[in-house]
């Protein structure tokens, strides 16, 4: 009996310490971090992303999800954008990120203009994904929230952690256990699926449910079949939905059709009575106000997932290598 209680006691023990830990990182994130250092950080990053989407619509959707995958790699560190160099193995080629994620020239164009206006290096790079990612949404008709800043660029990169990344092929509960294990809840992962309202997705992460899945809409699938050939044409792009520059609820009316593109989409509606998944894609199916006030709430519990505060990382000169 002693023996379980101590382990009950380390077991209490180590979970307050990481929960004053997660608390105190945190607290020492604000959206009035750059007020005082550089008042136009903010104007300047918002001025770029327009321009950049104003340039191609499907910017924005490639910022949004350059913050996603950032943060669930070892947190919102900007590590992402590290490129390969000594002791740095790059996570931009790993297989969930090679050929699709995209718009780290728009970010090295947002680092030197506020660079500039600032002064020098004052903005971090993974504040400048955090930002951009919701100047992005709000470009394409999207909610808009408080991003939360203070965060510090990390020196390495985590290539052997990209294997984490949710992927186009997941079924729901290792899509409810990924998110569950950053923090986020059931409908932080149906709200924030929601960004796939916005954007393309290329034929190699569609296919198999095109081919092979039958919880898709028959007509739809061979609409799809006729972008996405069951060999070659991998990246040939199809609209995540049909209003694929405009920020709004198509995506889940698409859903409840059984038009989900990705497998993984499709699985947060299957149908089963009583699914908190399939109660929260109809809710936001005809309620954009929901959508987006639980959109912007998780993004900003996406943007706290473990960041670098405080003497913490660095705030690199270029977001493409550590700083020396």
């Amino acid at each position: 009996m002693a023996y379980y209680s101590r382990r009950l006691f380390c077991f209490l023990l180590c979970n307050m310490v990481a929960l004053a830990f997660i608390a105190s990182s945190h607290a020492n994130l604000s959206p009035t971090f750059y007020d005082k250092v550089c008042p136009q950080a903010l104007p300047t990053i918002k001025k770029t992303v327009e321009a950049a989407v104003k340039k191609e619509s499907r910017m924005g959707a490639s910022l949004l999800r350059l913050h996603f995958h950032d943060c669930f790699v070892h947190g919102c560190d900007a590590s992402i954008l590290l490129d390969n160099a000594t002791g740095i193995q790059t996570e931009k080629t790993t297989p969930p990120n090679n050929n699709s994620v995209r718009g780290y020239g728009v970010v090295d164009q947002i680092k030197a203009a506020v660079d500039k206006v600032c002064g020098g290096p004052v903005v971090s790079c993974a504040d400048i994904l955090a930002v951009a990612a919701r100047d992005s949404v709000v470009a394409l008709g999207g909610p808009t929230w408080q991003v939360q800043l203070g965060r510090r660029d990390s020196s390495s990169a985590y290539a052997n952690e990209t294997t984490d990344l949710p992927g186009p092929a997941s079924n729901l509960s290792a899509l409810i256990t990924n998110f569950n294990k950053h923090g986020l809840n059931v409908r932080d992962l149906v709200a924030l699926s929601g960004g796939h309202t916005i954007g393309l997705a290329r034929c190699t992460t569609f296919r198999s449910h095109i081919y092979n899945d039958i919880n898709i809409h028959p007509s739809f699938a061979r609409n799809r079949q006729a972008i996405c050939p069951q060999s070659g044409g991998d990246n040939n792009l199809a609209p995540l939905d049909h209003t694929a520059s405009l920020f709004d609820t198509v995506y889940f009316k698409n859903l409840l059709k059984r038009k989900g593109l990705l497998h993984s989409d499709q699985e947060l509606f299957n149908g089963a009575a009583g699914s908190t998944t399939n109660s929260l894609v109809k809710t936001y199916s005809s309620n954009f106000g929901a959508f987006a006030s639980d959109f912007a709430n998780s993004m900003i519990k996406m943007g706290n997932i473990r960041p670098l505060t405080g003497k913490q990382g660095q705030v690199r000169v270029n977001c493409r290598k550590v700083n020396s």
